[in-house]
């Protein structure tokens, strides 16, 4: 009885957080929506608690290596700056962190490659949690405002960064030219994002549909460009020079979703700091985080990298 009772317990709280899953997405209305989400995900601070101050996948390597699932997250940071050749950029450059969620990436770029940098987030209590997690001697700042009508005038910025953001985009075109606008020339651009396979090339079949529907509705994703896409739609802005290089992600980033979800079980903490509330809240996202491990391991989502420099040098 001893066993089978918190087993049971278990399933019916499971059970619970799927019919709130089915029942509460939160689709995507507008910025306001979004903005909305991550105001409640920082709030409650559960999404932190468990995903640590980077609200992002991890890099586990080719082949993917075990790794604890906050240090990959610290380690995607790094990798992203080696691929886009930041490394062999001064201390001083500055930078434009878009979609900085809590500011993990921020600190790092300010802490490790003496950047300065300036984060920007659609969510007043992410700026907030951001400036509270800041070092008073990091030159970082964070600012809230809309990615596709950023408060920064043209050529602002060495480099411009972001990661995740672009799911959360309705206008990817709008988005690409926002990106390279506040670019200096000669600056460069790097962009970690979650994208959907090619539909042009090959359509999504009859179960992929309603998957992607679903990885759509519950994060506030109002659509998933894919990497050959936002690739073109960054070079018809007119303002790169040369080509857009990309690169697929999806192996070394594949690990994070069911790290994710191995996380409540392994820091079991999170139900005495947050309660019955948290956890049923925690158990509503199993299914996405599982629809995503399908999605990203099947070929339906890739991963996708892109790197771009304005034309023009000053």
């Amino acid at each position: 009885m001893q066993i089978l009772l918190p087993f049971g317990l278990f399933l019916l709280l499971l059970a619970t957080g799927i019919i709130i899953y089915l029942l509460t997405a939160r689709r995507y209305q507008s910025s306001d929506s979004v903005a909305t989400s991550y105001d409640q995900w920082t709030t409650d601070g559960i999404l932190e608690y468990y995903w640590g101050e980077h609200i992002h996948l991890g890099y586990y390597g080719v082949p993917p290596q075990r790794k604890n699932f906050l240090t990959a997250k610290s380690d995607f940071v790094h990798e992203m700056v080696r691929w886009g050749g930041l490394d062999q950029l001064p201390p001083g450059t500055t930078v434009l962190d878009v979609g900085c969620g809590i500011g993990g990436s921020s600190r790092i770029l300010a802490k490790d490659y003496g950047f300065t940098v300036t984060g920007i987030t659609i969510s007043p209590e992410q700026v907030r949690r951001a400036q509270e997690l800041t070092p008073g001697q990091l030159k970082v700042q964070f600012v809230v405002g809309d990615a596709l009508a950023m408060p920064f005038p043209d050529a602002s910025f060495d480099v411009v960064w972001s990661i995740e953001a672009g799911p959360h985009m309705p206008d990817k075109a709008l988005f690409a030219k926002e990106l390279m606008r506040v670019l200096k020339p000669g600056g460069i651009l790097v962009v970690a994002d979650w994208n959907q396979r090619d539909d042009r090339q090959t359509p999504l079949n009859f179960w992929e549909r309603p998957v992607m529907r679903q990885l759509l509705d519950q994060w506030s994703h109002p659509a998933f460009a894919s990497i050959e896409g936002f690739a073109e739609l960054l070079e018809q802005t007119g303002l790169v020079a040369g080509e857009v290089t990309t690169a697929d992600w999806t192996i070394p980033t594949l690990p994070s979703w069911l790290d994710s979800i191995w996380q409540g079980v392994v820091r079991p903490r999170g139900l005495v700091k947050f309660g019955l509330r948290g956890l049923i809240k925690s158990l509503r996202e199993v299914p996405t985080l599982l629809l995503m491990r399908l999605a990203f391991g099947t070929g339906l989502c890739r991963f996708g990298m892109f790197r771009a420099v304005r034309q023009g040098a000053e």
